[in-house]
């Protein structure tokens, strides 16, 4: 059959969406319990993700024979001017914003009802609430109920429908919210409100970087995998050292390492969207999974920094 006669891969979509597809499976080795939630979450989501070569990708058999002839990653042209390329990135932006922006209003929320103002000025004294959370056996709940969302997407992605992805994403972004609470215990607002924005604004310039950089970041992904796993390493020891040196440095290489995955992470889900497009269920679920991943790298650059830029409660 000459090329110009092949579906395309909306015809594809729509030709087999009433039968339904099934989604390729993930390849995934057990995880890590570690002890920060965004830390080993973010780990999690890196270690479990497919391997290199075997991306996910859709089943819809006619869908493939086109994108046979996409080429994996994108020229410079493509990435302007592919509305389905825009649309997906948007997507995944938008599934990434709104996640910051739940975490961001249930942590503070959960802060609100957890202290009152005490005698002094500054004081803070916890609620019966705030007893619980933070003073019982539940805390171990909350900090480690996002590792169970991480797993359930990580290792269970292809079994669910796009619908119970999306609620599991939103339901793990407020628990994150929980866990997260606590920084207004440790920090005082202004500098967290500070350190906020200076994390969006970075974020932002790196994965316009990720997003638009013609030179492939592909290479830099081991390393920075092992960087993640040196920091993660190091934050387990220093919970028995309580050593401020190491903790500013574990905060210096771990910003470099977040800043590089941002821009990695955007490259490698913006290349992907080749491999998914045609199978409008495993796209939207790779959406979910992108966005997850930039989450993370989000969030855990923002406890980085705040760590340099915070100021501590007396």
């Amino acid at each position: 059959m000459p090329l110009r006669q092949l579906p395309t891969c909306a015809d594809a979509s729509a030709r087999y969406s009433a039968a339904g597809t099934d989604t390729a499976s993930l390849k995934s080795p057990p995880g890590w319990v570690l002890s920060d939630p965004g830390l080993w979450s973010r780990f999690l989501s890196e270690y479990c993700k497919p391997a290199r070569g075997a991306e996910i990708r859709g089943t819809d058999p006619v869908a493939q024979i086109d994108n046979k002839y996409v080429p994996a990653t994108p020229t410079p042209a493509d990435a302007t001017t592919d509305p389905g390329l825009r649309a997906y990135m948007l997507s995944v932006y938008n599934y990434m914003a709104g996640g910051v922006l739940l975490t961001g209003l249930v942590a503070y929320a959960t802060f609100s009802a957890s202290i009152i103002a005490g005698a002094g000025p500054g004081q803070l004294v916890l609620t019966e609430f705030g007893q619980i959370l933070y003073n019982s056996p539940l805390k171990w709940v909350v900090m480690l109920a996002p590792l169970g969302f991480v797993m359930l997407l990580s290792f269970g992605v292809e079994k669910l429908s796009v619908g119970t992805a999306q609620i599991t994403f939103w339901l793990f972004t407020a628990v994150m919210g929980l866990s997260l609470s606590s920084i207004f215990l440790v920090f005082t607002g202004e500098p967290i409100t500070q350190v906020l924005f200076v994390t969006a604004a970075s974020f932002g310039a790196l994965s316009l970087y990720g997003y638009t950089t013609q030179r492939a970041l592909s290479g830099f992904g081991t390393f920075l995998f092992m960087g993640l796993v040196g920091v993660v390493i190091a934050s387990l020891v220093n919970i028995w050292f309580q050593s401020s040196a190491l903790q500013f440095v574990i905060s210096v290489i771990g910003v470099v390492v977040f800043a590089g995955l941002t821009a990695y992470d955007t490259q490698r889900i913006k290349d992907g969207y080749y491999r998914v497009t045609g199978d409008i269920a495993v796209t939207s679920k790779a959406a979910i999974m992108g966005a997850l991943s930039l989450y993370l790298d989000f969030i855990n650059m923002f406890n980085m920094l705040l760590q340099f830029f915070g100021n501590r409660r007396s």
